[in-house]
């Protein structure tokens, strides 16, 4: 019971009562050694816990019954929880006084400077974790390698299951390459509204219209980036982003006869391909959207167009002419 605040000495006291119930206790308050004085304090606890209940003369005391007891200690538990994640939520005014703590080497006007692509990553992922609204994101790569995929899916959809709004901006020819059309893709059936632009050379990210990044040289990003965080700055910032965007294209949608180019002779993108071989070799549905980073419901999604491609009756069917035609 340690797990409610109980003490160990509490929860056998209690336990002594529901083995002895109505126990009379006259004769350990008239004891004067320190086990005497430890069963009152005891006896005061469980009283205040709602555990036990004196009856009537002669000190009888009733235990509750386990069950109204656990109930009551977990409300009482749960209670206290709410109200220390309330405290934590509510704590962020703390982030301005350590802001101040930094005057003596950041720069005034609220601009910081990083150093080298770890710490902007790192950054990054600091901002994405404690965004509350909304990331907006200008984007000028043609491609992304795996790597950046898979460092990038986890916190692109723990923003949208938190329900994050995500606007970003990418070049057309982003969409000429399987695997980045596809995670792109992907993250739009989550939620992300994503526009696409012939000629962008901007590299713009804002975190809840409070905080922008943008490289010292969007050519090379190696060579670090500022942090804004003055508000004049930022709203010019959002201003170009606006502009961007408004300019930009709606994301292709893909019909069902079309094929990306490096698709190859099956027609299945390369996220179809990752579920197909999730589904050969994986029993729930849960543990397959797990492993691939995305939502149960994508997942599915992935697994019914498979199906109609395969021209399947049902999902054994659909891996048995996958193995038959060598897919897997």
């Amino acid at each position: 019971m340690s797990i409610f605040g109980v003490s160990a000495a509490e929860e056998e006291l209690y336990r002594h009562f529901l083995r002895n119930p109505d126990t009379a206790i006259d004769e350990l308050r008239k004891r004067g050694d320190d086990a005497g004085r430890d069963a009152e304090h005891c006896l005061e606890r469980l009283r205040h816990l709602g555990l036990i209940h004196p009856t009537g003369a002669g000190g009888r005391i009733t235990p509750a019954d386990p069950e109204v007891a656990v109930a009551r200690l977990t409300d009482a538990r749960l209670h206290a929880l709410l109200q220390e994640v309330q405290r934590v939520t509510q704590s962020r005014h703390i982030v301005q006084s350590l802001r101040s703590e930094q005057g003596a080497w950041m720069a005034p006007q609220g601009i910081e400077q990083l150093h080298g692509l770890e710490e902007i990553r790192n950054r990054i992922e600091d901002l994405a974790f404690f965004a509350r609204d909304e990331i907006l994101s200008v984007e000028p790569y043609t491609r992304l390698s795996a790597e950046n995929i898979e460092r990038s899916r986890p916190l692109d959809l723990r923003c949208l299951r938190r329900g994050i709004r995500i606007r970003n901006v990418v070049l057309r020819a982003a969409l000429d390459h399987a695997p980045t059309a596809d995670y792109l893709r992907e993250l739009a059936a989550e939620g992300a509204v994503i526009k696409v632009a012939e000629n962008i050379s901007e590299r713009i990210l804002v975190y809840d219209g409070r905080t922008a990044l943008v490289p010292l040289d969007p050519q090379n990003t190696s060579r670090g980036a500022l942090l804004a965080r003055s508000t004049g700055l930022v709203s010019n910032i959002i201003a170009l982003f606006e502009k961007i965007w408004s300019q930009a294209d709606e994301l292709p949608t893909v019909t069902g006869a079309e094929t990306r180019p490096d698709a190859g002779e099956q027609g299945l993108t390369g996220t179809e391909r990752r579920v197909l071989l999730s589904m050969c070799s994986v029993g729930k549905d849960e543990t397959g959207a797990r492993d691939l980073g995305v939502s149960v419901r994508t997942y599915r999604r992935h697994v019914a167009d498979i199906m109609q491609k395969l021209d399947a009756a049902n999902r054994a069917h659909a891996a048995l002419l996958a193995r038959e035609r060598g897919w897997v």
